[in-house]
């Protein structure tokens, strides 16, 4: 008999097939002995650390876009200092060396969890980076993907980046983890690959080995072994997604919604031309900045937009300035170590350390721009009063760049909607921080994970907010956060008149289907009865029947 279980929507798409479970049995060093040579054994742990490194470094190397970020992050992790002193320091006490590195890991670790934010996020990291380093000293393999001759649902208590970054999408149909969130390594990673997922969904475990589901990446929940119907129907709905429209994104009677892609490096912006997206609308720039000792050079920034502008050719692109904080370190900044980085001195705020990262980059952008003839403007992160937003304009402005826009986070910016809409030309909405800062939940925590569920009917209402103080000066909003990949609620972005969406390339065809299937009116008729539901489910339920589609 079926039975139906309910996680958190991580990315979205259909997936059909039998579950596999990740090897999760974790390497241990209790079979470890202390070594007589301290030396020889500290030596032994920096080679296993290098070594670990390294291969997070090759990987990246060979990924793209925020696959290629956060495995070079990875790297950095393993290559730390002060966690290699603390491993040192626990050989050089007398302990066995791989238990010296676990002790240290567990250590820093834990310092990371308590930080939350980002940083804790980075916590579930560097304990794969531990499994690796004891797996290295103690001559075994770490948990890795199971085998398969068949597509599979791929299931796991949490997926380490160095797991999920080589995942092949023709193999791995479905990912479905116990832990994590919407906004995890694992959802941005799965958005990437184009592979349905489903986080934070704790009745998984009760799901026993090669158990056929159907995942629903889009509605959160995991149907478990289905009936003959319900495969076919599965089937038959990829079969349309494999066939769906190509071209600019509209409604079924006309109405125009471009779709943009989110790109951070050429790779990705070559798969958002061959996947068909018609323009970028958030172009990360932290792939120039993370990982290096000193800041890059304007005419080196230069040269690395104008490769990614002239891949774009025509398509109007929207760069956002640089977003880092203490949970991204960039030595060159100086930054202050703090307790909530996600609170912190990040985004536009780091002007206020170093005003001429900022010039610099605007310089550069507006090079890179001349050089190459592109349609760009340039958008700040993390901007909560008009005095900021006047402030990036101003500067913006000052370096040639003709439409200086902001990106819509922190719930301050709804508010004032209207009046720092007076101050610049457009709007982005990145639904990720928002809805962490509209609920005061963190974007990591996989037991705040409904939170973060894009039908939470709040965060529409606020978006809602945000384009009604948009209009009153003209200025054109659009979403570039994870909720815009979500076909459905992609007709309740365009209902509540939301002008472009931008997603990972490949959520492109999903969203895009989905469009050419409503009108605007249905659109219209979804997002009011989304803004009047009273929670999430009953947001969902009640779109999916002004969309005309069930349950």
């Amino acid at each position: 008999m079926t039975r139906e279980i309910h996680g958190v929507a991580a990315a979205p798409g259909v997936a059909l097939g039998p579950v596999k479970w990740l090897a999760s049995t974790p390497v241990t060093s209790s079979s470890d002995a202390a070594g007589s040579d301290v030396e020889a054994e500290i030596s032994r742990a920096e080679t296993a650390f290098e070594t670990v490194a390294g291969r997070y470094a090759v990987q990246a190397s060979a990924a793209q876009g925020p696959a290629a970020d956060i495995l070079f992050m990875t790297s950095a992790l393993a290559a730390d200092p002060a966690l290699l002193d603390q491993v040192r320091t626990g050989i050089r006490a007398g302990g066995p060396t791989a238990h010296s590195v676990t002790e240290a890991v567990a250590h820093f670790a834990g310092q990371l969890a308590a930080l939350g934010g980002m940083m804790a996020e980075r916590a579930s990291d560097l304990r794969d980076v531990g499994q690796r380093v004891v797996a290295e000293l103690l001559g075994v393999d770490p948990p890795g993907i199971p085998d398969s001759a068949e597509p599979f649902v791929l299931a796991a208590q949490d997926l380490a980046p160095a797991d999920t970054a080589t995942l092949d999408p023709r193999l791995v149909v479905g990912l479905l983890t116990v832990a994590g969130g919407p906004t995890s390594h694992t959802a941005i990673l799965a958005k990437a690959l184009g592979i349905p997922a489903v986080v934070a969904c704790p009745d998984a475990v009760e799901i026993a080995e090669n158990t056929v589901v159907v995942l629903d990446g889009t509605g959160g929940t995991v149907e478990i072994e289905p009936g003959k119907e319900r495969r076919e129907e599965v089937l038959a709905v990829r079969a349309r997604q494999a066939d769906a429209p190509t071209g600019p994104g509209r409604t079924a009677d006309g109405h125009a919604v471009p779709l943009l892609a989110n790109v951070g490096s050429v790779a990705d912006a070559r798969l958002a031309v061959e996947l068909g997206a018609e323009g970028v609308g958030l172009f990360r720039t932290e792939f120039l900045f993370l990982g290096r000792q000193s800041a890059p050079t304007v005419a080196e920034q230069t040269e690395q937009y104008a490769e990614i502008f002239r891949v774009l050719g025509e398509r109007p692109i929207t760069v956002r300035t640089l977003d880092a904080g203490s949970d991204k370190p960039l030595p060159f900044l100086n930054l202050p170590d703090e307790e909530n980085p996600a609170l912190g001195v990040r985004g536009l705020r780091l002007s206020s350390v170093d005003e001429g990262a900022l010039l610099d980059q605007l310089t550069a952008i507006e090079a890179a721009r001349q050089a190459t003839g592109a349609v760009v403007q340039v958008m700040a992160p993390m901007v909560g009063t008009v005095e900021e937003a006047n402030y990036f304009a101003t500067r913006a402005r000052e370096a040639g760049v003709h439409s200086p826009g902001v990106m819509v986070e922190i719930p301050a910016a709804a508010l004032r909607a209207e009046q720092l809409g007076a101050e610049v030309d457009f709007f982005s909405i990145g639904t990720n921080d928002l809805s962490q800062y509209l609920f005061g939940a963190d974007r990591m925590s996989s037991s705040l994970a409904a939170l973060h569920n894009p039908w939470q009917p709040a965060l529409s209402a606020t978006i809602a907010m945000v384009v009604a103080g948009a209009s009153k000066h003209h200025v054109k909003v659009g979403v570039c956060g994870e909720s815009a990949s979500n076909p459905e609620f992609a007709c309740v972005l365009v209902g509540l008149g939301v002008e472009t969406l931008s997603m990972a390339p490949r959520s492109l065809a999903g969203v895009r289907a989905m469009l050419a299937e409503v009108t605007l009116e249905q659109c219209r008729n979804t997002a009011a009865a989304v803004l009047v539901a009273r929670t999430a489910d009953e947001a969902l339920q009640a779109a999916r029947t002004a969309l005309g589609r069930g349950k």
